[in-house]
């Protein structure tokens, strides 16, 4: 929430880029349950959350594997296929009602190209996506299945209300007897 009200600030103060966003911006509902972008395809859209959660994931050894979750005021996007425009490997859920702001690639390039300001938004936000995924590899790699569920409970405690037990126990690497045995604790 802090990343998005330092965001939110920047766009305050550059009411111009704000204006622009307003016009290339989408308003789009997707019920529980629905894809918002399926896997082997290219995903031309950035979503930006207005209220329900959504969740990215994808499928290995017949297993469902999440790997993003994303609320209020966060994005969602099947990243690999948005940043190099090839089919992604992803899925994206919604796991609530979602209603959200969608904003195409391309809508994006153009405002990008012609703003100096959107173009270092733009940066800003790579730089933060890029700072959540070194330390979710970090929480990966280097913590208990105790301390990655902590700090999730921590940061987020509200998903534990919202997201089903087996979505959670995944993106947090454990499998959901691991997860509800430290649930339990």
């Amino acid at each position: 929430m802090e990343e998005f009200l330092k965001n939110a600030e920047f766009l305050l103060q550059h009411g111009e880029i704000t204006d622009a966003l307003q016009k290339i911006a989408v308003y789009k509902e997707f019920k529980k349950g629905e894809l918002i972008h399926p896997a082997n395809s290219i995903c031309k859209h950035f979503y930006i959350i207005i209220s329900g959660i959504g969740r990215v994931f994808y499928f290995r050894d017949g297993k469902d594997i999440t790997v993003h979750i994303a609320s209020e005021q966060e994005s969602i996007t099947a990243i690999d296929s948005f940043i190099q425009r090839k089919k992604s490997k992803y899925n994206i859920e919604a796991i609530e009602d979602i209603s959200c702001f969608m904003l195409a690639r391309e809508d994006l390039e153009e405002l990008s190209a012609k703003s100096h300001k959107l173009e270092h938004l733009g940066r800003l936000f790579l730089e933060k996506l890029y700072i959540n995924l070194a330390e979710r590899l970090d929480s990966l790699l280097l913590h208990t299945s105790q301390e990655r569920q902590d700090d999730l409970f921590a940061k987020k405690p509200e998903l534990f209300n919202r997201v089903p037990a087996k979505h959670l126990a995944s993106f947090l690497g454990m499998t959901p007897e691991t997860f509800s045995r430290i649930r339990g604790k």
